[in-house]
């Protein structure tokens, strides 16, 4: 019995792990993107020589993924999104920042002269890489009025890639065209549920969604019903599910 239990246990974990690897690949015909999830809202994309950090936290030695990062984009002020000090660290080492006025308004002049300051709906290139500001804010709450944070629309290796931050199922992330890939937050009390993080990226139509930022008051959103919603209404679209909370 053993003989032929071990064998099929060990090709089960094989293929979960390949399972889980594939997951973190986002294929493009000029050269694929890895993500790299640390937790909650901080994450790395990796594309070739290039390393890109979403709101990183927590100090740079936090995760070896921050290494050689050479762009951050951070979405808001609060302390999940913006660590002046985890900035500097990476500034130091060359990295440059994108950032909302609101954010840069708290850093020191040092670090403020390593940021590029982007509002809503404006665009820019860093480091080759075109970004676009998306306005990220509350419908029906007040933790993120209108005009403060952004999220943001990168272009990499040919790929669309769309990062939330924290924002309700707003007029400006339905109206999204061309994504390929989108970070959508799903956390209550702060931003959405999963159904309208699910109805508004069906509207959205990216080829791949990736749920993150999913901790609230009350644990963990359920990341799986957000995939039941969404293919519900068009099982085209592919929702990855990484372990963004590994200490969970």
């Amino acid at each position: 019995m053993r003989i032929a239990i071990f064998p099929a246990a060990f090709l089960c974990l094989a293929t979960a792990l390949v399972r889980a690897e594939g997951q973190t690949v986002i294929a493009s015909d000029e050269g694929n993107v890895i993500v790299h999830p640390i937790e909650h809202a901080s994450f790395v994309l990796e594309a070739g020589d290039q390393r890109i950090a979403f709101d990183p936290v927590g100090g740079a030695d936090r995760s070896p993924e921050l290494d050689g990062v050479g762009l951050v984009l951070v979405t808001d002020i609060h302390g999940d999104h913006f660590d002046a000090a985890t900035l500097a660290d990476l500034a130091g080492n060359g990295a440059r920042i994108v950032a909302p006025a609101a954010v840069a308004d708290r850093m020191d002049p040092g670090l403020a002269a390593a940021t590029t300051v982007l509002a809503n709906g404006k665009t820019t290139t860093v480091g080759g890489v075109a970004i676009e500001a998306v306005p990220m804010y509350n419908l029906t709450k007040s933790f993120h009025p209108k005009g403060r944070g952004n999220g943001y629309v990168l272009t990499l290796s040919g790929l669309r890639i769309y990062v939330s931050g924290d924002t309700e199922g707003t007029r400006e992330m339905r109206g999204l065209e061309g994504i390929d890939v989108a970070f959508v937050c799903m956390n209550l009390p702060y931003t959405m549920d999963v159904e309208q993080a699910a109805d508004a990226v069906v509207e959205m139509q990216p080829r791949i969604a990736y749920p993150y930022h999913y901790r609230g008051e009350d644990g963990l959103a359920d990341v799986e019903r957000f995939a039941e919603l969404v293919h519900a209404k068009n099982d085209a679209i592919e929702v990855r599910q990484l372990d963004w909370y590994p200490g969970d």
